[in-house]
């Protein structure tokens, strides 16, 4: 697929941490779906040696970058990182993607394509095309009711906030500012879908097929599911405080 003249130059960033037998499938789909696009891995120091097939990659490849990070800081801190990586080196466009297969390469024409009529897009199971593939009941169940709680505490207009396939527009990135996000976890994807709403930013959704991994263990945990609830607690009571004050 030719990129929309538009939209400019294409990074899509995987973060990485402990992904050696996902990296080189990944990164090879991703090359093949659409051939423009620059990948960048950024990896978190993983001690199976991502990092350094990941270098691999990018020997063989000019298109394939990596950023090799310190260690283990969480999905947001890796995003932010590339994120920032990126606008040092002037691209228009930035996609995020997980290592693990789970979104499809494949599909990624159709984000770009959103794009065009938006400022962010968002890859979503949960509306009409949407769907799921290998998950567990109670693993759909969480995500399901966690989507149903960012919507009854944050009033969004997202079926699927909570998903880490989307892209978006350096502008849209530069207007909601990175510096106050210090999400670790997955509700970082929340708070950037927040924010570009906030901003009366463009949001759209496309519906994706969510595969689950087949190699290595998902960075899911009690903790950022914990972090999560508290966070989207928290942004939600600050909104109702202000709209109240605002009546006064």
């Amino acid at each position: 697929m030719d990129i929309p003249a538009d939209l400019g130059r294409v990074l899509v960033i995987i973060p990485t941490y402990n992904e050696r037998d996902n990296i080189e499938p990944i990164v090879g789909r991703v090359r093949a779906a659409v051939p423009e696009v620059d990948v960048l891995v950024a990896d978190d120091n993983s001690p199976d040696g991502t990092g350094d097939l990941a270098d691999a990659l990018a020997a063989a490849d000019d298109h394939v970058k990596v950023l090799h990070r310190k260690g283990k800081e969480g999905l947001g801190a890796a995003y932010i990182a590339g994120f920032r990586w990126a606008a040092e080196h002037g691209y228009d466009v930035m996609v995020e993607m997980d290592a693990d297969g789970s979104h499809q390469p494949e599909e990624l024409p159709r984000l770009l394509t959103a794009l065009q009529d938006a400022d962010l897009v968002l890859g979503a199971r949960y509306i009409p095309g949407g769907k799921i593939e290998n998950w567990p009941v109670s693993r759909q169940f969480i995500s399901r009711g966690g989507n149903l709680f960012v919507r009854m505490m944050l009033g969004l207009p997202l079926r699927d906030a909570t998903g880490g396939y989307r892209a978006f527009r350096a502008a849209t990135l530069d207007k909601i500012g990175l510096d106050g996000v210090d999400s670790r976890g997955y509700c970082f994807q929340i708070d950037l879908a927040r924010r570009s709403l906030k901003q009366g930013l463009r949001v759209v959704e496309v519906p994706i097929t969510f595969v689950e991994r087949v190699h290595g263990t998902s960075k899911m945990s009690r903790d950022i599911m914990i972090e999560a609830m508290l966070r989207v607690t928290q942004w939600g009571v600050s909104d109702r405080l202000t709209r109240l004050r605002s009546k006064r």
